[in-house]
């Protein structure tokens, strides 16, 4: 009997273990240097809607969260600001392989549902949903991440649309506090002309 509560065990900790990987990828450190100077990055800053099947490196994705809504401090403050330091934004990762939280302290993303949800945001690469509490400030702080991720992108060539057609799609679906509303989403992509 003590040997079948032993096995038991033994298969229990292995299947957490297993639904552990599926569930949270811990994102390289972001790399900090390289890209455009931020005065060509604002000049090169648009708008792109149609986006090529080239994928996004989890290496970019990992710098690209970062420069969204990243901890770039010791004492926890994030790259973008917000009113009496309220970092109550969730951005969300919808990619092929389903909808991830970020994870700013620990840099990292952690599985919120299975589908892929990508044909639904425009055939986008990835989307980034953006959700808070309905405070009267909580818009300009989703405005100051969306902002950071648009000029990021434009510092690395990857093309980026905000968009608000498509706050529906994962309303109902998303395990969003009490409180808490979509307020945005953004879509990136490699544009098309990029592919050769």
């Amino acid at each position: 009997m003590k040997r079948l509560y032993i096995v038991l065990f033994l298969l229990t900790a292995l299947c957490m273990s297993i639904f552990a990987k599926d569930t949270v990828v811990q994102l390289s450190a972001p790399n900090k240097t390289g890209g455009k100077s931020l005065l060509q990055s604002l000049s090169e800053r648009h708008a792109t809607r149609d986006f090529s099947d080239k994928p996004i490196s989890l290496e970019i994705l990992s710098n690209l969260l970062w420069a969204t809504w990243g901890i770039n401090r010791p004492d926890g403050h994030r790259v973008a600001p917000t009113a009496k330091n309220k970092q109550e934004v969730i951005v969300y990762a919808a990619k092929n392989d389903g909808v991830w939280r970020y994870e700013a302290a620990s840099h990292s993303l952690t599985k919120v549902l299975d589908k892929d949800y990508r044909a639904d945001f425009g055939n986008s690469t990835v989307s980034f949903v953006y959700a808070a509490p309905q405070g009267e400030l909580d818009p300009l702080h989703v405005g100051a991440l969306f902002q950071n991720a648009g000029l990021y992108s434009a510092s690395i060539n990857l093309g980026n649309i905000v968009r608000q057609k498509y706050i529906g799609v994962l309303e109902g679906k998303l395990p969003l506090p009490e409180g808490y509303k979509i307020y945005i989403t953004q879509s990136f992509g490699w544009p098309k002309e990029e592919t050769k």
